[in-house]
């Protein structure tokens, strides 16, 4: 098997000889099989000699369990003789910080950790455990959440310094590597927790159709992410050349009209993309449905708006289409504050299920709603729904309710086009409503609303 991964280690010239390489060791199968591995790789003499460290980080979780794992990969780099790190950070505190999961913080802090223990190393790549049916996974994952072709491409070899040498091999050869050189390996109690959708897709949904469906499903998987890969950087290379014609940094990227509509929707989606990673290169928060919105918003009226993940604004102008960053200043900062604090959740609705009262969470008829959702404040020719059918124009609304002028700029609403479901603090739109006849609830909570409304 190390001559396998050595090989793919040359082909995506992941490692040079006598490179440095940090080797992440949680403990599991999959790492303690990539430390072993690169060790062997090190020490062959068809090999190439690799200065390798380990690195365990302790997320401050799952009390005893936690610190076994770390005398595990003690005694097991003891006994490969290769140094080792071990790393302390609390997860739990962060989560709670910066509203994160703590899988989500998990993950952050691990490789914040990794990436200061190579700068502070100078070790020029960091190893991870990755294999193909983490691949797959990934791939389902990025699926079912809306994700476009790059997300459908899956995991990459090499993403900067960061490198999966086992990439091209599976599981099942992974742990016939370990029995081979009778290496043991610990198991996180969690990787079983069905709250956490990898672990449903990896423990259900994978051998569901494996057993069921393809004995090859996992190869298929792989096969079309790969395909998907490649459409993936014709497109995009294909929009970087339209955007090299028409496109503009003024500051921010512009693009006329005309030139978008002419083109098709995918390459469409393309420049919209472009345009976003121009001013935001995190596209992490970015799923079709706002890709939807960004087509829909093409063909609005002239000063039509919609807001995206990490802050950034679309606006439709007249000859022009352009996205920017929120712009700085009082309201525009609680503005921005407030849409990252909004949550927003789906689930069915229960038999005789009663909708609780909630100034700053409050319950939508989710099969209504058919475009992009925004959070943001009023614009011309806003308006709400009332009881009977009738619509009212929000500033109409504001007036009648005797809000003072200058706080109607500042109080967040959440719309749908012109259409808004609810004026944040105030009340909802009639339409939005559940009612005996709703199938899926949308829940949308306003951490901090208090200061928006009364």
């Amino acid at each position: 098997m190390w001559k396998k991964v050595l090989d793919y280690i040359v082909e995506y010239q992941m490692l040079q000889p006598g490179g440095r390489v940090l080797a992440a060791l949680s403990g599991g199968a999959d790492s303690v099989c990539l430390l072993s591995v690169l060790k062997q790789i090190s020490d062959e003499p068809d090999g190439f000699l690799l200065a390798i460290k380990a690195v365990h980080v302790h997320h401050g979780l799952r009390g005893g369990e936690a610190d076994r794992d770390v005398r595990f990969v003690e005694e097991l780099c003891e006994h490969l003789n290769v140094p080792l790190t071990v790393l302390y950070r609390d997860v739990a505190g962060y989560a709670r910080e910066h509203g994160n999961s703590l899988e989500e913080a998990g993950r952050l802090l691990r490789y914040e950790a990794l990436q200061a223990e190579a700068a502070g190393w100078g070790a020029a790549k960091i190893a991870v455990a990755h294999h193909q049916d983490d691949n797959a996974e990934t791939i389902l994952h990025h699926l079912v959440r809306g994700s476009g072709l790059k997300g459908l491409a899956g995991m990459l070899p090499v993403r900067e310094n960061l490198i999966r040498p086992l990439l091209g091999v599976s599981r099942q050869e992974i742990l016939g590597e370990l029995a081979k050189k009778n290496l043991s390996w610990v198991e996180d109690s969690t990787n079983a927790d069905l709250d956490y959708t990898r672990n449903r897709i990896r423990n259900q949904i994978l051998p569901l159709l494996t057993e069921h469906i393809n004995a090859r499903a996992v190869e298929n998987i792989l096969h079309a992410g790969a395909l998907a890969g490649q459409a993936d950087v014709y497109l995009q290379k294909t929009a970087a050349s339209l955007w090299e014609q028409s496109g503009h940094l003024a500051p921010e990227p512009v693009i006329s009209l005309n030139v978008l509509k002419a083109q098709d929707p995918l390459i469409r989606s393309y420049l919209f993309r472009r345009m976003m990673e121009l001013t935001d290169s995190r596209l992490k928060d970015v799923t079709t449905r706002h890709y939807e919105g960004l087509e829909e918003l093409l063909w609005r009226r002239v000063g039509s708006r919609m807001d995206l993940p990490g802050g950034l604004v679309a606006v439709r102008e007249y000859e022009k289409f352009r996205i920017v960053r929120k712009k700085t200043g009082r309201t525009a900062e609680k503005m921005l504050l407030t849409a990252e604090n909004v949550i927003m959740e789906t689930f069915l609705r229960k038999k005789e299920q009663k909708i609780p009262e909630n100034q700053y969470t409050k319950w939508f008829d989710y099969d209504k709603i058919e475009g992009a959702l925004s959070v943001r404040t009023r614009q011309p020719g806003d308006y709400i729904s009332l009881p009977g059918g009738g619509k009212k124009p929000v500033n109409r609304y504001f007036i009648d309710r005797k809000v003072p002028a200058a706080q109607r700029e500042e109080i967040l609403l959440l719309a749908e086009g012109n259409h808004v479901l609810w004026i944040v603090g105030y009340r909802i739109s009639e339409y939005y409503k559940i009612t005996e006849d709703t199938k899926t609830i949308l829940q949308v909570t306003v951490n901090g609303g208090k200061n928006y409304g009364r």
